[in-house]
């Protein structure tokens, strides 16, 4: 074997042995005779030390606080396939496959849904394991791995790998039908999303309602309502409400009240009338475009006739009314929800939260969250309660009093969490504490994404540092991510002032030129 191959070799066995704390006796002595401490080792389980980040006061990092759905030894090991896939990107199934026997590591069917789910925006480690996957011939009990594998691919994009992976799958499911469905509707490819319906039943779908629902949701997921609706007057059948609320959602979601108004007509004319979820959609709809009266109108109007609102409308109203800055009647609808039987839950609260946040009442803010904390199940903090307060932070120092409250409880990072903290850092001038959370999104597999790569290039651009904002302009392309366009357009102009200097130059020397030829002449 090669020195720099087995040095190579050795190091990721020793990595991956070490971060996943084998205890076997055989597994310790063979370390320590490859890698010698260089301090003495004291068998304390009880030591403490300090990570990255100071609030955990244990040797973990954030992606590593506890977890009530898996333990941290498959997490650990995820890290560990996941790392070895991003550093041989190049290689082939081979060559890492025979890396990952060498550091200890089985591909499991729970394994590789971890991995895949680490980086959604890197489609590169979810095809790369779906070769190993073809190649190893690894026992899979569902359809799950290859759907979360066509799941990143189609979001990316990458539709030769995608339509590669879907003909090698051994079994297709529902929830297969779901992923073609969303993926060729948000690509706009919308007479394949159909051919997708017409073959319903290979992946097992008899009820053709079922099937025909879903090809309306994600169409109109994806601003395809005026085709979705022509499907649906199309089928020449009775309607029925569930149907009709997809195609009423789909114009809500558009903004285009006008026409749901119209749709709306037609459901009260049809056979069919309004449910909830109508009523909902509606109130919905008429908030977000600031119809605030209209909505509440209609809300009140479901108190009166018998049609409780759910929690969900209540929400909505709530998120209205704050939008409006009419707090104190958004606090009374929160105060009546539970005074009629209506529970509140998180949302309700992240929705108070977010814009009392936005208008800095501290003091309500952690009144609001306290009384989550003590309520406890579905009223529990979540990433977006704590998103809400990273986001309106104003030192670090507030930030780091967020995570310790996340610690407590025992609420994990998010990918939208790391980019919040890392865009603050970045506008604070923090960069050892940026450096900090890129490090630790790399090590936890939930980036750098997208938003990441956005951020730190338009801050060394601002700081004039343009050659380390084009290096990472070009690693972001290099993993196969899309810059938004004003990045393009930064770029761009910073591409095109060298040749523009150098042009304004040539000129400049040209002009010269002839002023000393005439000067000569003369």
């Amino acid at each position: 074997m090669r020195g720099k191959y087995k040095t190579e070799i050795l190091f990721q066995l020793h990595n991956a042995l070490r971060r996943r704390r084998i205890s076997t006796s055989t597994s310790s002595v063979a370390l320590l005779r490859l890698f010698p401490p260089e301090k003495p080792i004291h068998n304390n389980n009880n030591i403490t030390t300090v990570s990255g980040f100071r609030f955990l006061g244990v040797n973990q990092s954030l992606h590593t606080l506890p977890d009530r759905n898996s333990t941290g030894h498959d997490k650990q090991s995820a890290v560990d396939v996941h790392n070895v896939l991003k550093n041989h990107r190049g290689s082939s199934p081979e060559e890492i496959e025979r890396i990952l026997d060498k550091c200890g590591i089985v591909l499991t069917e729970g394994l590789v849904l971890e991995v895949v789910n680490r980086n959604r925006s890197d489609w590169k480690p979810a095809y790369a394991l779906s070769r190993l996957i073809l190649k190893k011939s690894i026992e899979l009990t569902s359809a799950s791995v290859h759907n979360e594998i066509l799941d990143v691919l189609g979001k990316m994009r990458r539709f030769e790998e995608f339509h590669q992976v879907f003909d090698e799958m051994p079994e297709r499911d529902e929830k297969t039908y779901e992923v073609l469905l969303n993926r060729y509707a948000a690509a706009h490819r919308v007479d394949e999303a159909v051919k997708v319906y017409e073959r319903r039943r290979e992946f097992g779908i008899e009820d053709e309602s079922v099937a025909f629902r879903g090809l309306l949701m994600w169409l109109c997921r994806y601003k395809h309502v005026e085709f979705a609706e022509t499907l649906f007057c199309s089928r020449g059948r009775e309607f029925d409400i569930k149907t009709m609320n997809i195609v009423l959602n789909g114009w809500c979601v558009l903004g285009n009240v006008h026409e749901a108004k119209r749709f709306w007509k037609d459901i009260v004319a049809s056979k069919c009338r309004p449910d909830v979820v109508s009523y909902g959609t509606m109130i919905n709809a008429l908030a977000k475009k600031g119809k605030v009266g209209k909505a509440m109108e209609l809300y009140r109007g479901m108190w009166e006739t018998g049609r409780d609102p759910d929690v969900k409308i209540c929400n909505n109203v709530i998120d209205a009314l704050c939008f409006k800055k009419r707090i104190p009647e958004a606090l009374g609808v929160f105060k009546e929800m539970s005074e009629k039987g209506c529970s509140p839950n998180v949302v309700t609260y992240n929705s108070l939260l977010k814009h009392l946040c936005k208008l800095r009442r501290t003091e309500k803010v952690w009144e609001l969250v306290e009384e989550m904390e003590d309520k406890g199940g579905s009223c529990s903090p979540n990433d977006v309660t704590f998103g809400y307060l990273v986001k309106y932070s104003q030192r670090p120092e507030d930030v780091e009093a967020v995570l310790e409250r996340m610690r407590r409880n025992m609420c994990e990072m998010t990918s939208d969490l790391y980019n919040l903290m890392f865009r603050l850092y970045v506008q604070w001038g923090e960069e050892e504490k940026a450096r900090e959370i890129w490090n630790e999104m790399e090590r936890s597999g939930l980036g750098p994404d997208q938003r990441t790569y956005t951020v730190r290039i338009h801050g060394l651009h601002t700081k004039g540092k343009i050659g380390e904002a084009l290096f990472i302009y070009r690693e972001m392309m290099s993993r196969g991510m899309v810059p938004e366009p004003r990045t393009e357009i930064l770029l761009n102009q910073v591409k095109a002032k060298p040749k523009e200097e150098e042009d304004n130059k040539l000129r400049l020397n040209s002009t010269e030129e002839e002023t000393e030829v005439e000067m000569n002449y003369t």
